[in-house]
């Protein structure tokens, strides 16, 4: 971790408070921000002198929910602009949130949204379900999901251009478009898609065992993905087995990525993948994170030390959605070197804070890091 404390305690706060995207905001949006700025969050007075576990405290909190609510209402208020505007056109439309706004695992006080824009005249389903072999499905359509979602996108691109004429609509992007700006109090993707009839779906008819197919028009190809169920698995495991910890870690490493980043290193590790392999740490320890909150950043040094340590284990964990591995690609270890490295220091420098005995020690084993902050109250 970078030894300049101090530019990464002011990074934490611009990024919370969303004044470093404050040109991606309508005015009145902007001026809201820089107001609510001036004030302290509560982590940022808890150990006053301390400042690398001030940092990682900070790092681990949900972004204040007013940052959230308004992200979500801007998102539902362009999707309702747009089904007011398709349904005209002659298309059945709805509309649901993905990523990491919904799952509260953002780090952006001032986040893109994700709205998946779904055409429900058009679906696919996979042949092997129950549905599909009883005969539910009849009269397939002669259309192609690609050539339905680029008509779809055509359309959403026409009508958010002309609804939103102060905004900057960027339509060049392959999966999204991006719309932030003019009267919008934040960043809005929109993502033409269509669901997917999954074979768990058939049997469970639970909305978060369906699926989408996203467009990209850059192939032009279509991506099936499982939103809902990464959502729902991921928020379940937090809820139930590590009582909040589990949405800390994942924060945790998403702002020491951004920070490594913002020092010019290179982080080769979505945000996706990082709450995957968090998924798969000891949820018994970040649940400790209740009571002891630097447990949770012990608990993620370990576990990232311990998948670039033995990268065969590594290479056996799948995403919680179960659709592919973590590590499908070698790169991927290259951004967990880094995101490992990150934590170690910080792991270091937060024991060195709270141990006297190896305040002054030039090094520190890992191990004995993590015993001294894995039970260490930090008083409010």
């Amino acid at each position: 971790m970078a030894t300049d404390i101090n530019k990464r305690l002011a990074q934490l706060k611009t990024r919370r408070r969303g004044t470093d995207r404050l040109g991606r905001l309508s005015e009145a949006a902007q001026s809201a921000i820089v107001t609510k700025s001036f004030g302290d969050e509560k982590w940022q007075t808890r150990a006053a002198s301390q400042p690398y576990t001030r940092y990682a405290l900070g790092a681990m909190e949900e972004v204040g929910p007013e940052y959230t609510r308004i992200s979500i209402e801007t998102a539902e208020r362009v999707g309702k602009q747009l089904d007011e505007k398709l349904h005209t056109a002659g298309w059945s439309v709805e509309f649901r949130l993905q990523g990491s706004v919904p799952l509260n695992v953002h780090i952006r006080g001032v986040s893109d949204v994700d709205l998946l824009n779904l055409e429900l005249d058009f679906f696919s389903y996979y042949v092997a379900g129950l549905k599909a072999r009883s005969g539910h499905y009849t009269s397939p359509s002669q259309d192609t999901s690609v050539g339905r979602l680029m008509r779809l996108r055509k359309e959403a691109e026409k009508i958010l251009i002309a609804a939103y004429p102060d905004a900057d609509v960027d339509v060049s992007g392959g999966k999204a478009i991006a719309i932030s700006g003019g009267s919008l109090a934040r960043p809005v993707d929109v993502v033409p898609s269509h669901w997917v009839d999954t074979i768990d779906y058939q049997s469970s008819n639970l909305e978060r065992d369906r699926g989408v197919k996203i467009l990209n028009k850059k192939v032009p190809e279509t991506i099936d993905n499982l939103p809902f169920l990464h959502i729902g698995r991921v928020h379940d495991r937090d809820q139930n087995e590590a009582h909040g910890g589990l949405k800390k870690a994942i924060r945790l490493c998403k702002n020491v990525k951004n920070d490594a980043i913002e020092d010019g290193k290179t982080v080769d590790l979505p945000s996706f993948d990082i709450a995957a392999i968090m998924y798969h740490a000891d949820q018994a320890v970040l649940r400790t994170g209740v009571f002891y909150e630097l447990a949770v950043l012990a608990e993620t040094q370990r576990f990232l030390d311990r998948l670039w340590q033995d990268k065969t284990f590594a290479r056996t964990l799948s995403v919680p959605d179960g659709s592919r591995r973590i590590f499908d690609s070698e790169s991927k270890f290259g951004g967990l070197l880094t995101l490992s490295s990150e934590m170690d220091e910080l792991a270091r420098q937060v024991a060195r804070e709270q141990s006297l005995a190896l305040r002054y020690q030039e090094s520190i084993p890992l191990e004995d890091s993590r015993k001294a902050i894995s039970s260490v109250f930090v008083p409010s």
